[in-house]
């Protein structure tokens, strides 16, 4: 069995690959102080970042779990994600209001995607 983390920390790796696999911990703004859209905008291209890493990319995604700190905010991130889903490969996908780790954060994202 053959595990491969990427960008591993003591808490945790922003990625780990198994079984042809990818697991993503959730992605985070760089800039918080930025309003929701521009915040998914930095997460989404954190996430395509990420994906290139493993061997992945957006098109192979199985499978997204979105967090806002106000789901008032969930047209302004909806009108950002649907311009960067792929037509014709949207993932399963939950989104859900939630205190994130930092007050100024106001979307989180993780995803789980088929290795290419």
């Amino acid at each position: 069995m053959t595990i491969e983390r990427l960008h591993a920390g003591p808490r945790m790796s922003e990625a780990v690959i198994h079984n042809g696999i990818v697991y993503l911990a959730g992605q985070v703004a760089d800039d918080p102080s930025a309003d929701v859209g521009a915040q998914t905008r930095q997460v989404l291209a954190a996430i395509d970042r990420l994906l290139a890493e493993a061997g992945s990319d957006r098109t192979c995604i199985l499978q997204a779990q979105v967090f806002l700190a106000d789901i008032s905010d969930f047209a302004a991130m909806n009108a950002v994600w649907d311009a960067w889903v792929p037509a014709g490969h949207a993932p399963a996908r939950a989104t859900v209001e939630a205190r994130l780790a930092s007050p100024e954060y106001r979307v989180e994202i993780k995803v789980i995607a088929a290795r290419r």
